[in-house]
């Protein structure tokens, strides 16, 4: 008998259906085609365990599986549910006749309990897509899925509750969320708030720029200077994600395995802050499996790079190229995969290996050129790609001490909200670029217009400052920012100079 049951597939972060045909004829024999790979072939075993230890079992006979289409790879151990129904159906164990309108995806315990599954939100897009009535899966994965609307969500325990649901014995219980209450329930949750910041007005206002204008910062200070409490702050100062941006978000956290069972929906923005010995795959994404990396759980958020001189050559280089295309692809021999990576990048650094230059208390005791050696590490292009370097000095203690409570992420927020709103205006007409750091040259040239003042400025600065060549596009992007932020529709001469004072710490005057 021939029985046709469903599954799916995960490339990039989107879902490919994928059909389990199981065929029982007369013989003994058991074999699997379609691509599968060694933890799929594996499933034969646990199928066995878990049916003999819930009183199924594979009959004797000659059992043919094949997994359509045939030319695409099947991964992992979420096909064990899939597979088991379907032997269950074909030797007339079970009723198949509603078999046609489901995905059934889930790993086996040999008990036959399920464990969880990567990729439920793409796979339950996907099943709404293409028609499917509904999509069975693991109690652990059901919310996930079940935030995709005309789509009957069941999840289940064990195999026994998805047998006796099919057999239309006992039902299980659909899985119900509200996606828009969901996502306006934790919209403005945020563990930190920079109402907790003492002191570091400048730095506040640097990352207030850089939240209104989507620019990556690079903070250079010494050890215990609050390089990293201000960096994980950064991110409740951003524009709310919209419900585009959050399932976007979510497709790549679900396609990680990063979702938790009470997990529904990614509502607030990502903030990645991986170790300095991460390998390139891990940043950026990849692996024989391709996975996504470090920049594209980020997507939409902040991805932070402390003690950036301390991260491999390599790995940082990797990051020139996601940067510039908000995207980063991910070939093989065979297929060729995409993962979003549209993040702003916050990188936190000593200025020397001691980390007390231009310290206003201690003395630094590198020798001499050691300071320009440690922040020759990071490449210029690289270092092109930030637009806003900070110099972040130690609080002093009066102001640690200070009874007044500093301006909330909230207030800071409305401001960067109002900013970004002008821009959204402003390239209203232009596809892919939605703030100021996005702007090309030639963009730049008709958008970013200065006086003769501001430009007699600007001149001065680039001469007496030694700022590279590299400096002048980037100041005029930061003083668009600022003059947006200021609600005017020019640049004037005071938002090139406090731009010009963001850059102020670039390679060719910074280390002497």
């Amino acid at each position: 008998m021939l029985v046709k049951t469903y599954g799916s597939a995960i490339y990039g972060i989107n879902a490919v259906v994928i059909t389990v045909e199981v065929n029982i004829d007369i013989g003994v024999q058991f074999m699997m085609v379609g691509l599968p790979d060694s933890a799929v072939k594996e499933s034969h075993h646990r199928i066995e365990a878990a049916l003999k230890n819930n009183n199924y079992k594979i009959p004797g006979k000659k059992i043919t599986i094949n997994l359509a289409p045939a030319d695409i790879r099947k991964e992992g151990s979420a096909y064990d549910l899939t597979l088991a129904i379907g032997i269950l159906a074909a030797s007339e164990q079970i009723r198949g006749e509603r078999l046609n309108e489901f995905i059934i995806m889930g790993e086996l315990s040999l008990d036959g309990g399920l464990q969880p599954i990567k990729g439920a939100l793409p796979i339950a897009i996907e099943a709404r897509k293409q028609g499917f009535k509904g999509f069975v899966l693991p109690v652990q994965n059901a919310r996930e899925a079940a935030i995709v609307s005309d789509l009957e969500v069941y999840g289940a325990e064990n195999i026994r509750q998805v047998i006796d649901f099919f057999d239309g014995k006992a039902g299980l219980e659909q899985v119900m969320v509200n996606t828009r209450e969901e996502f306006y329930s934790q919209l403005n949750h945020y563990e930190h708030d920079f109402a907790e910041v003492k002191g570091q007005e400048n730095i506040k206002r640097a990352l207030e720029i850089a939240a209104a204008g989507g620019h990556n910062v690079i903070l250079i200070g010494p050890p215990g200077s609050g390089k990293t409490m201000l960096a994980k702050r950064l991110p409740s100062i951003l524009p709310p994600l919209n419900l585009h941006e959050a399932l976007e978000t979510t497709k790549i956290h679900s396609v990680a395995g990063k979702m938790s069972k009470e997990d529904s929906l990614v509502s607030v923005r990502p903030f990645r802050a991986p170790h300095h010995t991460i390998s390139d795959v891990a940043l950026v994404g990849g692996g024989s499996n391709p996975q996504p990396g470090e920049i594209s759980l980020a997507h939409n958020g902040v991805l932070f790079l402390d003690e950036l001189p301390e991260f491999k050559r390599t790995v940082l280089e990797v990051l020139r190229q996601p940067l510039e295309d908000r995207v980063i692809t991910i070939s093989r021999a065979r297929f060729t995969v995409e993962y979003p990576s549209s993040f702003m990048l916050i990188a936190a650094m000593n200025p020397c290996p001691c980390g007390f230059y231009n310290h206003p208390e201690r003395d630094c005791v590198c020798p001499p050129g050691t300071v320009q050696k440690y922040l020759n590490k990071i490449s210029g292009p690289l270092l092109d790609r930030i637009d806003i370097h900070v110099e972040v000095v130690p609080v002093p203690f009066r102001e640690l001490t200070e009874i007044r409570s500093s301006t909330p992420s909230s207030i800071i927020r409305e401001r960067v909200e109002k900013a970004r709103y002008i821009q959204e205006q402003r390239f209203d007409d232009q596809k892919n670029i939605f703030c100021n750091a996005q702007m090309s040259s030639k963009q730049l040239r008709t958008i970013c217009v200065i006086d003769s003042s501001g430009m007699a400025l600007l001149k001065t600065a680039m001469e007496k400052l030694s700022l590279s060549a590299r400096a002048y596009d980037r100041i005029l992007k930061v003083s668009r920012t600022i003059a947006d932020l200021d609600d005017s529709s020019e640049i004037r001469p005071e938002h090139l100079a406090e731009a010009i004072h963001y850059r102020s710490l670039d390679r060719e005057t910074w280390g002497g």
